[in-house]
């Protein structure tokens, strides 16, 4: 055989083991973490589209009229306590044959009313976040861990990508082969659960890489600290001055009330606007009292359709604030997204902020995050479930066709080619550096996985020799 064949065969071989290594040291640290996502996702997605994230989704019986904003909101309000209680929140129906949602605040408690909207009757009250979907998203957002379940999800999100790109590569050369590759010959044993493993990943890469973005653009570090600062709407571009610079409140610090987001990623680091100013466009007319229904009327005479939030104002300097958007599960659509404030007294238009006024990465999230979340109707529920499933499966496909392949004197843990000495091979080492320093939560991940391979893996051999 020609000299440099047998070059390049062992070259090809070395990088494609070098490959397969950190496709399996990443794997150890992601695999957890990506099961425990899917299956908490899974969950979200099935329960705001049974019973509603709000509970919403409860039917009633349509009539010829409904009451008054203000009667089904006194009734809320006096369900909870008839003294010291407080509408902060309307949630209009979905549809004809759904109930209202009223948030009211009571001696530091915040519970959601569900009120037939045609009798005022009230159905349901329950603790604000309180129900399985909210459980599911504290639990895919931190693992109820505060910071350190963030940077974890963070880190795990990030080198999920570094997996996704080796996995391709390693899938690419073993069969070269576009249709292969989707359409393996599945084979029998340890090969079917390889094939399954490689065939599957490749169906769901593009949507795990695009989950994996659009989940850390939420996290702490890579996206609040980073992309999320640079990417915000600017308060200036509706020509209304905030508040002090020093007394500056941020969308996301104002609406958003526990782990669950309720203002659009674009929106989050933004300033609010306040009352009192003498600013804004015509809003509601001159005159006319700020009252729920005037209030609703406005809303759907300028474009509200079906569910849309309306919050109402806190404090002196607080606004009236109506918003709907497809990551609230207002609407399938998440181009419609809109958040109009209005000034507690003069009824003005303070911003009128639309998905057009967005920037090209505010966009992005705002598309990437309905798909994420199985927003956009029917078929994007069902997308989203095969996907979680699909996750889940080719996670227990990794780890049982790596038992099936490990040495007989093994626990299982032993990395590709732990006996051959792989080399630095630069076409992969600028991927992983880029990984690193893009996601910076990754690189101690990173760091640790060299060291323990210098220190330990790479000695295995040795070691296991003498402990014999």
């Amino acid at each position: 055989m020609n000299p440099n064949t047998e070059k390049q065969k062992a070259t090809a071989g070395s990088r494609y083991f070098a490959v397969w290594r950190w496709h399996f040291y990443a794997g150890l640290f992601v695999v957890p973490f990506l099961m425990f996502l899917a299956a908490t996702g899974l969950m979200m997605v099935l329960s705001a589209n049974i019973e509603g994230r709000e509970g919403e989704r409860m039917q009633v019986r349509p009539q010829a009229a409904v009451r008054p904003l203000s009667v089904q909101a006194e009734a809320a309000r006096r369900a909870v306590h008839p003294d010291r209680a407080s509408v902060v929140q309307y949630i209009a129906p979905r549809a004809a044959d759904k109930v209202a949602v009223f948030r009211v605040d009571a001696e530091g408690k915040a519970m959601m009313v569900l009120v037939n909207p045609y009798t005022a009757k009230v159905l349901k009250i329950f603790p604000r976040h309180g129900n399985i979907y909210h459980l599911m998203d504290e639990l895919h957002s931190d693992l109820m861990m505060g910071k350190v379940g963030d940077y974890l999800l963070e880190t795990a999100a990030s080198l999920t990508i570094l997996m996704v790109l080796t996995g391709l590569y390693l899938w690419w050369a073993k069969h070269k082969s576009l249709r292969r590759m989707l359409l393996p010959l599945f084979g029998k044993g340890r090969s079917w659960w390889r094939n399954i493993h490689g065939a599957l990943g490749i169906w769901v890469s593009v949507l795990l890489l695009l989950f994996c973005v659009s989940g850390i653009a939420w996290a702490g570090i890579w996206g609040g600290k980073a992309v999320q600062a640079w990417s915000r709407f600017p308060a200036g571009k509706w020509g209304v001055e905030p508040i002090p610079r020093s007394d500056v409140v941020t969308h996301g610090q104002l609406l958003n009330d526990g782990k669950t987001k309720e203002v659009p990623w674009v929106l989050e680091l933004t300033p609010m606007p306040v009352s009192g100013l003498v600013k804004g466009s015509d809003g509601i007319k001159a005159g006319e009292p700020l009252t729920l229904e005037t209030l609703d009327r406005y809303a759907r005479e300028t474009g509200f359709e079906g569910r849309y939030q309306l919050n109402f104002p806190k404090g002196e300097t607080g606004v009236w604030t109506l918003s709907q958007d497809s990551m609230s599960y207002d609407h399938p659509s998440p181009t419609i997204d809109r958040t109009v404030h209005i000034d507690r007294y003069s009824g003005k238009v303070l911003a009128d902020i639309r998905y057009g006024n967005y920037n090209w990465f505010g966009k992005f999230m705002a598309v990437s995050i309905a798909l994420h979340m199985g927003t956009m109707g029917w078929w994007s529920v069902a997308a989203n479930v095969a996907f979680c499933l699909a996750v889940i499966f080719i996670c227990i496909a990794g780890f049982v066709m790596w038992w099936k392949r490990r040495p007989a004197d093994s626990v299982g843990l032993v990395p590709p080619a732990h006996k051959t000495g792989v080399q630095v091979w630069w076409g992969m080492a600028v991927p992983l550096l880029l990984v690193a320093v893009v996601f910076p939560t990754a690189i101690i991940a990173i760091l640790t996985m060299l060291l323990l391979d210098w220190l330990l893996v790479s000695r295995f051999e040795g070691l296991r020799k003498r402990l014999k």
